[in-house]
């Protein structure tokens, strides 16, 4: 079975250059491990997920025109989240606030083709079917 993911859990993005951590807020009111559960719309850019450092990615507009500026060279800039879609697959038999809770083999696509995923789940004591 896959652990429960929550806030404070570890993320990784595939462009980014460094780890992030995901913030879930309390407002679902389940707890797991003394933190706030995360579900599926957990994803909103700056609330849910934070910066991956720098962005990699040249579907990205800022790293594209720093590249170009560079003379192709590829030049990283500020990760700036752009999560628009759910996690996926989400967990449908545990629901959290009438959506199903995110496990760490979930994974939440960024619009500049970055994959993130769950590198640590923040807790390592509940588990979910």
């Amino acid at each position: 079975m896959a652990m429960q993911v929550c806030s404070s859990a570890q993320l990784m993005c595939s462009f980014g250059m460094a780890p992030s951590a995901l913030m879930v807020l309390p407002v679902n009111m389940v707890m797991t491990s003394n933190q706030p559960a995360a579900n599926i719309m957990d994803n909103k850019p700056m609330v849910n997920i934070m910066p991956f450092g720098m962005c990699t990615s040249m579907a990205n507009p800022t790293v594209a025109a720093a590249t170009a500026a560079a003379m192709g060279v590829l030049t990283p800039m500020p990760c700036i989240p752009n999560t628009t879609a759910p996690w996926v697959p989400g967990v449908p038999t545990v629901l959290i606030g009438n959506q199903p809770a995110v496990d760490n083999t979930c994974k939440l696509m960024c619009m500049w083709a970055g994959v993130i995923q769950v590198v640590m789940p923040g807790q390592m004591t509940h588990m979910v079917p």
